[in-house]
């Protein structure tokens, strides 16, 4: 290539190119190649070259969101959604589920547009949860911290599988027994459970709620402390575990057999503690005060509502509360259009959403 046309410059391309240059046949034939397109003729304009570069560049794009204020709207008669300390999931139609520690009522569901549609009749210990399609039907998977159990049931509260405390092998609990924070389901429909308030072991369950295996805790190779939150990466092939290692402050991938397969992150992070995935990107709440958005190549590539201070507490009132700045994320999901919405560790409970731009 031969860069010696003063006439056409980097100022058509903002932020691309930062030098003038012309690019003869040869050269031409390579730059289309490598952008995946076919040349038309060895010929190329410079109008033909700016098109091709932008076509290029486009996949660069900045990934970016804005907030959205007061989306959930309460229940009736309530001012806020009720005591939070658990997660926040989307099924296919759309609805949120969001957990609240309220007896007989531990899930409330909210329509795409966030009016209140029911309380779901669950344990109000739900710390973490999932919505997945399991055989052609979604399904709630939730880990029940207070009754150290974990429930399969309908989108209605209707208990479908429980996998009780006898289930787990009792040498794999810690001094104080298990404390389960949540659970995920693998393509096989296998069940993985992670024991998060516990010694952070991850328990293998088939689709029968049948113990397979177990791997991770505190010893080598993994040393995990507080394993916050496990899921199931389904961005790569074969699927992966995301592991929230809240107590290390960091975030691993592990094959479905535990094999380790190397750190996500594990500088600058605020504690994180769930996470949610759609298309390449990944969306991480860091409960000491920071939503963040992670490509496949573990680049984060946006931050959202960081507090100025590091934050761990569910004690910040209502009247404290700053528009767009997050207090203590404690759950958080992806909509199906790509939006982020996050749920907080609050004895008053708050949600926050962000949109795609």
């Amino acid at each position: 290539m031969q860069m010696h046309d003063p006439h056409f410059t980097s100022a058509a391309l903002p932020g691309f190119f930062h030098r003038a240059w012309i690019i003869h046949a040869p050269d031409a034939l390579a730059l289309t190649a490598c952008c995946g397109l076919a040349p038309i003729a060895l010929a190329m304009t410079k109008l033909s070259l700016l098109l091709t570069l932008a076509l290029c560049g486009s996949a660069a794009a900045e990934v970016a969101y804005e907030f959205a204020p007061n989306f959930i709207q309460p229940p009736p008669g309530k001012t806020e959604i009720g005591n939070g300390h658990g997660e926040i999931a989307c099924d296919k139609a759309g609805n949120f589920y969001v957990s609240v520690q309220e007896k007989d009522a531990g899930i409330q569901v909210y329509g795409p547009d966030g009016k209140f549609i029911k309380a779901l009749k669950l344990p109000q210990s739900l710390h973490g949860f999932v919505v997945r399609e399991d055989e052609g039907k979604e399904y709630l998977f939730a880990a029940v911290l207070g009754e150290k159990r974990v429930i399969k049931t309908t989108l209605d509260g209707a208990l479908v599988l429980e996998i009780s405390t006898a289930s787990f092998p009792a040498d794999k609990a810690g001094p104080k027994g298990l404390a389960l924070t949540n659970c995920d389901v693998a393509p096989n429909g296998d069940i993985y459970v992670v024991d998060g308030y516990g010694i952070s072991h991850i328990f293998v369950f088939d689709r029968a709620g049948k113990f397979k295996s177990v791997f991770g805790g505190p010893g080598a190779p993994y040393g995990f402390k507080n394993t916050h939150k496990i899921f199931i990466d389904k961005r790569f092939e074969p699927s992966r575990v995301v592991a929230l290692d809240r107590g290390n402050n960091r975030m691993l991938h592990l094959d479905l057999d535990g094999k380790i397969i190397g750190i996500i992150a594990d500088k600058d992070l605020r504690n994180p503690s769930s996470a949610s995935f759609h298309g390449d990107l990944m969306c991480v709440a860091e409960i000491a005060g920071r939503v963040s958005v992670w490509d496949k190549d573990n680049k984060m590539v946006a931050e959202l509502g960081a507090n100025p201070v590091k934050t761990n507490t569910p004690k910040i009132e209502p009247k404290d509360w700053q528009q767009g700045t997050v207090t203590s994320p404690h759950g958080i999901t992806f909509d199906n259009n790509g939006n982020i919405l996050e749920t907080e560790w609050n004895q008053w409970g708050r949600v926050l959403r962000w949109n795609k731009k």
